[in-house]
């Protein structure tokens, strides 16, 4: 009887053993690592709550940080209402660890007070960050980012945005429809920027980007609580 104990016990630890390496999150799948994790400098800046806030400060979690405008008529809400349903779907102690920031490129617009409302029409738990215009360029730099002032003439096409083949904007028309719609002029809504969601440690390191047709399609939420359990120190 002792052999059948211990093939009892083997094939126990053995279920055991299935079982924990089926709950623990799988590592990321998709998303772009940094070969080298970027120090985020402390640039000042400033929170939606108009609080001095340095660009590297993540406050113990891990951040999805996103470039856009509030005047940005398509491709900035449609990524934030991604984020937001993301940020929505995850379990209570998930969501605890994670912080969605948005960092605006237009900081002549996007107040703090501006920034605070336009991140409570997606969840009033999302941060966002204004300041100079120099320092938001530095950021962007630093981050990989582009961010490029309008022309001065009104050029009417929002496909300026980077990465938007990816499934992000809308065509001409409709951009230039939903910026009339959003309070901004054809050529506010031709800013350039960058249009990827970029993921910083809670140490403040730049570790890994997504691009935005990722963040869409899904791959962003399913890699989220592995990246949680990867950057997120537990």
């Amino acid at each position: 009887m002792k052999w059948l104990t211990a093939v009892l016990l083997a094939v126990a630890a053995v279920l055991g053993g299935l079982l924990l390496y089926r709950s623990v999150s799988p590592a990321p799948a998709g998303g772009t690592a940094l070969d080298t994790p970027v120090d985020l400098p402390a640039l000042r800046l400033v929170n939606e709550r108009g609080e001095a806030t340095p660009l590297n400060a993540s406050g113990g979690r891990i951040r999805l940080v996103f470039y856009g405008f509030v005047r940005c008529p398509d491709v900035c809400p449609a990524t934030l209402a991604s984020l937001a349903r993301v940020y929505a779907d995850l379990p209570e102690a998930q969501r605890e660890r994670v912080q969605v920031q948005f960092i605006t490129v237009d900081p002549g617009h996007d107040r703090p007070e501006v920034v605070r409302d336009y991140l409570g029409r997606f969840n009033p738990a999302f941060s966002g960050l204004t300041g100079e215009a120099a320092t938001i360029d530095e950021a962007a730099r630093v981050m990989f980012v582009a961010n490029v002032k309008p022309l001065p003439q009104p050029v009417g096409d929002h496909n300026a945005h980077l990465g938007h083949g990816s499934g992000g904007a809308l065509d001409a028309g409709n951009g230039a429809a939903n910026a009339e719609a959003a309070g901004a002029t054809a050529a506010e809504a031709a800013r350039i920027h960058g249009d990827q969601v970029s993921v910083v440690d809670p140490q403040g390191r730049f570790v890994r980007v997504y691009a935005n047709g990722e963040v869409l399609d899904g791959t962003l939420a399913a890699d989220l609580p592995g990246l949680i359990r990867t950057y997120g120190g537990s």
